[in-house]
Order: structure tokens, then C-alpha cells, then sequence
């Protein structure tokens, strides 16, 4: 009988431990390093201006306003990790809304940069830091305001597909290597960041919920609601989302949507902009200068 119970307890004791490395993965993905970068608006030969605006909830948030000489702005969203400082896409699709006459409103999501918040939420209460960024831009530069778009990557590209469903003073946006299924990306997520089994992301999706309060997201739903103008940029190298997942959300979206676009290219995740900079800005380009 004393083996049983000492095997019994041996038994508790490793998936206790079990589940306090899977609550430590979830705190560590709910809470990433903060990405804060030294270039600014002004490297890029811009004038800008730190501006601060605040959500619903109360969250302070924190980023650039650069004026381009337009009515018309487009705010870049940047992925998990990063910030407004990221040096990978947000730089370049800076410089790029600019020169092509474009205001911007660049910004970190709550829990990145210099933004408050103690957790991210991957793209569900992120859509209140755009309301948040736009309710700004209206109430303080509404003739800079007269049409509004997004860019967004990866947890930006989420945020934007929500926020064409759900914000009304958005046109159009780019979703550059959505999450459409974001289960999958996140169990591929700890696969690619830390070497760690997909099949543990079932037992670390729990505590994600639990640290960050966050709500379940079905981005498959928003391929019903989205009626605005959206270009869909997937990358058959990338680790994160599948193209298959992409065409499938393009698809649905097409029934209802007549402007919706999907550009796949052999890219890894977020990394078309880097890996072909000119047929990017080209297809970006043109479509903002249609719809935007």
C-alpha cells in the first residue's frame, strides 16, 4: 500500500508541476518583453508628435501623429511582440504612407511599447485600442480624418479585419498574414518561439484566458460581417498561418464582400514587405489609392 501512495503522490506531484509550466507559458505569452526601439518619424525626414489617448477601460496608450498633407490617414497596426518601433514592417509601411501623401497615426497595442497594460490579448480587446486611436483622430484633427484606413500585420491584421466590421469611421483595410483560426497559429506559436509541443497549447489556453480576461475570437465569423474594401496579403512560407486558412476566410468573405482581395505570396510570416519591398508598396498603393 505505501508504494501505491507513493506513487500516487509521485503522480500528483508531476502534473502539478505540469500545470504550473503550462500557467508559466501562458503568463509569458500573455506578457511579452515590451519592444521598445531609438529611431523616430524624424529619421525618416518627418516631423511627428507624441501623442497619448486614451480607451474605454481607462488604458493609456501611446504613439506618433505624423502629418502628411492630407484628409486622409492610415494607421499601421503592428504584430504580437512588437511596436511602433518594429524595424521588420512598421518602419517601412511608415516611411511608405508618407511619402505617398498620407497622414499617420502610428500606436502601441495595450501591453507593447510604451502602452499601458499589463497583458495582451492578441486581437480581442485590441480593437478598443483602435476605437480608442481613431475616436482621437476624430476629435482632434477631423479635417485630417476624412477617410481612414488600417494596415495591419499579423495581431494587427486580426485587429483589422474586427475593426472594418466593427468601426465605423474605417474604410478599408490590409490584413498582412492574418490568424484566421487562432488556435492553431497559437499552438504553432509555441512550436516556432519555443521549441514546445502544439499539443500543449491545450492546457496552456486556459491560463492565456485567465491572466488576460480575455474572450474567445472566431475570426471565421468576420468573413460573414466584412463589407468594406480589405486586401489579404498570405505567405506560403509562413510557419504561423496557413494560406489555406487565408483562401478560406478570402472565399467566404467574397460571397458578401465585392471588394475583398487575396495576394499570396512565397513569403514567411509578415515578411512579404521585406522580401519584395516594391511589389508590396505597389499592391498596397494601389489599393488604398482606389479605396482610400
Amino acid at each position: 500500500m505505501a508504494i501505491i501512495w507513493i506513487i500516487l503522490v509521485v503522480i500528483l506531484l508531476l502534473f502539478l508541476a505540469f500545470l504550473g509550466f503550462s500557467a508559466f507559458v501562458a503568463y509569458k505569452m500573455t506578457k511579452p518583453e515590451r519592444f521598445v526601439g531609438d529611431w523616430t518619424p524624424k529619421d525618416l525626414g518627418f516631423d511627428y508628435e507624441n501623442v497619448e489617448f486614451t480607451t474605454e477601460e481607462g488604458l493609456k496608450l501611446r504613439g506618433w501623429w505624423i502629418e502628411g498633407g492630407s484628409d486622409k490617414t492610415v494607421l499601421p497596426l503592428h504584430g504580437y511582440t512588437r511596436s511602433r518601433w518594429d524595424d521588420v514592417y512598421m518602419k517601412q509601411t511608415t516611411e511608405f504612407l508618407l511619402n505617398e501623401g498620407y497622414n499617420v497615426l502610428a500606436f502601441d497595442f495595450r501591453g507593447h511599447g510604451e502602452s499601458e497594460g499589463k497583458y495582451t490579448t492578441v486581437g480581442e480587446k485590441e480593437l478598443l485600442d483602435v476605437k480608442a486611436a481613431v475616436k482621437w483622430l476624430m476629435e482632434n484633427h477631423p479635417e485630417k480624418a476624412r477617410r481612414v484606413a488600417l494596415v495591419g500585420f499579423s495581431m494587427g491584421a486580426v485587429v483589422t479585419i474586427r475593426s472594418l466590421a466593427e468601426i465605423e469611421g474605417v474604410c478599408c483595410g490590409v490584413a498582412d498574414s492574418p490568424p484566421i483560426y487562432l488556435d492553431r497559429t497559437g499552438a504553432r506559436g509555441l512550436r516556432y518561439f519555443a521549441s514546445l509541443p502544439e499539443g500543449l497549447y491545450n492546457f496552456v489556453k486556459p491560463f492565456t484566458k485567465l491572466f488576460s480576461g480575455a474572450k474567445e475570437l472566431n475570426m471565421v465569423e468576420y468573413a460573414d460581417r466584412v463589407r468594406k474594401p480589405l486586401l489579404l496579403i498570405a505567405g506560403e512560407k509562413d510557419p504561423l498561418v496557413k494560406v489555406e486558412e487565408v483562401r478560406e476566410f478570402y472565399e467566404r468573405n467574397r460571397s458578401v464582400n465585392g471588394n475583398v482581395e487575396l495576394w499570396v505570396t512565397d513569403a514567411p510570416h509578415v515578411r512579404t514587405l521585406k522580401l519584395h519591398p516594391e511589389e508590396w508598396k505597389r499592391k498596397v498603393g494601389e489599393f488604398l489609392g482606389r479605396f482610400l
